[in-house]
């Protein structure tokens, strides 16, 4: 069955911020094709292709604690014109949750890598875009091999930063941002409980009608000791990667990338309730621009912007003369 299928049964009484648009209810279809990529050490992740095999190919993947099938709403307009490979990274997401001590951006920009060559491998090789957000585009960005192996790179808030007051700024945030999800629930009672607490949180706002039903799909799990559900990526593991990211998201200098790179980000002169987002418009190679009054989850608050952004961007190198 595919994921996303549950229908929204909150009702406006017990969550009053809920928007007042009727709500979607959000079908993910099964991929066209999928490719299971052993890492080892009990760590596996699942490549699911979707949407037009003739196309350009995009792949696809998310931020910290997330999953990729949450940001269905933005990726599903892609499906008629892209080859989508859509995959979430180690302990997120369709991926089983593995040992904690491998759970470190360094064996992640590894499993990058390793993915690139299963998606050749399996699905053929053509000149791939890189569409990541927030810690899968820090991952892409500490890739060795980068430049060889992408035709451009469309970047969503990424969490880079600059030394001095910028990295201080962005330490405090992770911090607070680690402590923060270690103070989850470790069992969540039922989706709709989850559904009513992401209805009065300010980072989920704005998002466009559905998508608390698919985060609570997409992010949790039944859990096997209890009844109820649990985090898909264990709160712990969310937590480990936010600290691991003060250490390498100054570490980028997106001037010795070799490929294209547009980065879309949230509005930076707007107080941020995620992590600071920061202002690439003095980087000349980089094609930067921002949604006025988003968040950090700008895709899925203005989905048909960010596209159209994207698709801008990439008529300008000639991605679709590429398919």
């Amino acid at each position: 069955m595919p994921l996303g299928t549950h229908e929204l049964a909150v009702s406006r009484s017990c969550c009053p911020n809920l928007s007042s648009s009727p709500e979607r209810i959000w079908f993910i279809p099964e991929p066209n094709a999928s490719v299971e990529l052993d890492l080892g050490g009990g760590a596996t992740i699942l490549l699911r292709r979707h949407g037009n095999p003739e196309g350009p190919r995009i792949l696809v993947s998310h931020g910290n604690g997330l999953a990729s099938d949450m940001y269905y709403p933005f990726w599903s307009l892609l499906e008629d014109e892209f080859d989508l490979v859509v995959y979430d990274l180690r302990n997120h997401g369709r991926n089983p949750v593995g040992d904690i001590d491998g759970h470190n951006i360094p064996n992640m920009v590894d499993d990058h890598d390793r993915v690139l060559e299963a998606v050749a491998a399996n699905f053929g090789e053509k000149p791939a875009i890189g569409l990541y957000h927030s810690v899968s585009a820090l991952i892409a960005l500490l890739s060795p091999a980068l430049g060889a192996n992408y035709q451009a790179l469309v970047l969503i808030d990424p969490p880079i930063t600059k030394a001095g007051r910028d990295y201080q700024e962005f330490e405090a945030a992770a911090n607070r941002a680690a402590a923060m999800a270690r103070r989850r629930a470790d069992n969540i009672p039922t989706k709709i409980k989850m559904i009513e607490v992401l209805s009065v949180i300010p980072i989920y706002q704005r998002m466009v009608p559905g998508v608390y039903q698919l985060i609570a799909d997409t992010t949790l799990r039944p859990n096997r000791s209890r009844e109820g559900f649990t985090l898909r990526c264990p709160k712990e593991y969310e937590a480990r990667i936010m600290e691991y990211a003060c250490a390498f998201a100054v570490a980028v200098d997106l001037e010795a990338i070799e490929c294209p790179i547009q980065v879309i980000g949230a509005d930076p002169t707007i107080p941020y309730s995620y992590l600071p987002s920061l202002d690439l418009s003095a980087i000349a190679r980089v094609n930067y621009d921002f949604i006025p009054d988003s968040t950090h989850f700008l895709q899925l608050e203005e989905p048909e912007e960010c596209l159209a952004m994207m698709r801008e961007f990439l008529g300008t190198i000639g991605a679709f003369d590429q398919g």
